[in-house]
């Protein structure tokens, strides 16, 4: 499948596409750095409003900027959008303590940003234009942008779903003042609507609308959750995130294997007990989680999660 979904008649964009493949990005798509529609903003207004992002408060920051990505670099006029796959096919034994598959490896946050890098670099020798990366930190509408520029479609459990890829992927953009010729957004209405991610979600916290409330999703509750868990409350033996809506989701049944080594799963987790989270310390908390994403989750939390396995 090509590596974008529109055909490529602009030169300047086929020469990042081309560059985009050979750094291992799987999927790249070109949108006009312009302010979000009114849809979206009142749309994820609503949703703040509804408090449905839980205790996340950094999501109600900045909201100026997430509404037009020029504010993040002034004078840009593309949004270029990219997809990398994190899938793999290894796993964790039986008996461990579930970890989401994104959190197997390196944190995403700097091998993403390396593998942008060399197509933010080429922009900026090649048109002498300025560029910012973002990898999920900046306050930018990440999934807005992949589905404006064709990277896919929006499932029913809110990820993005690239055809011939799945859902298993980071996403990354790259902000810039060379005006790229925009890709198309895909046709509306892709999601086959089997409604599995609802059914299946353990926490029940899919709304159907391709929104959640976050206060009952199980990858918010052992990440980014702070708080003590009612008596009696079980994780599904869920350490730290959750990917059940993705495993039940038909668009996953072959999904796109990473390129990339920093994302499969490490050893010591692969076979890491309740035993040995039990038993980690300040000292060994760092050393298991050195360059992982799960540093998130601060020790006390992830002992936390333990207990309620």
């Amino acid at each position: 499948m090509s590596l974008t979904s529109s055909p490529c008649d602009d030169p300047d964009r086929r020469i990042i596409i081309d560059l985009a493949r050979q750094s291992g990005i799987d999927r790249i798509g070109f949108a006009e750095a312009t302010p979000v529609t009114p849809e979206q903003t009142d749309h994820y207004s609503s949703w703040l409003k509804a408090s449905l992002h839980a205790g996340m408060d950094y999501l109600e920051r900045y909201p100026d900027i997430r509404t037009d990505p020029r504010l993040l670099l002034p004078g840009a006029r593309t949004v270029i959008s990219c997809a990398i796959s994190y899938w793999h096919a290894e796993e964790q034994l039986p008996d461990s303590p579930r970890i989401a598959q994104y959190a197997h490896g390196d944190d995403y946050h700097d091998v993403v940003r390396r593998i942008l890098s060399p197509v933010a670099d080429e922009i900026a020798r090649r048109w002498g234009a300025e560029t910012r990366i973002c990898v999920d930190t900046a306050p930018i509408h990440e999934r807005y942008w992949a589905l404006r520029s064709g990277i896919g479609f929006r499932g029913r459990n809110g990820l993005v779903i690239a055809p011939g890829i799945g859902s298993y992927f980071f996403l990354g953009e790259i902000i810039t003042t060379h005006p790229f010729l925009p890709t198309e957004p895909l046709a509306t209405g892709l999601c086959d609507d089997c409604g599995r991610c609802i059914r299946e979600c353990p926490g029940h916290a899919l709304r159907g609308d391709g929104t959640l409330d976050c206060s009952r999703c199980m990858s918010y509750l052992t990440i980014e959750y702070r708080g003590d868990f009612p008596e009696g409350f079980h994780t599904g033996r869920r350490l730290a995130g959750c990917d059940r809506c993705q495993q039940v989701c038909p668009h996953n049944a072959s999904p796109q294997p990473t390129r990339h080594p920093e994302f499969h799963l490490r050893p010591t987790l692969a076979s890491l007990t309740v035993e040995q989270v039990a038993a980690l310390t300040p000292e060994t908390y760092a050393t298991l989680l050195r360059r992982s994403s799960l540093k998130r989750i601060k020790l006390p939390a992830l002992l936390r999660n333990l207990r309620h396995l």
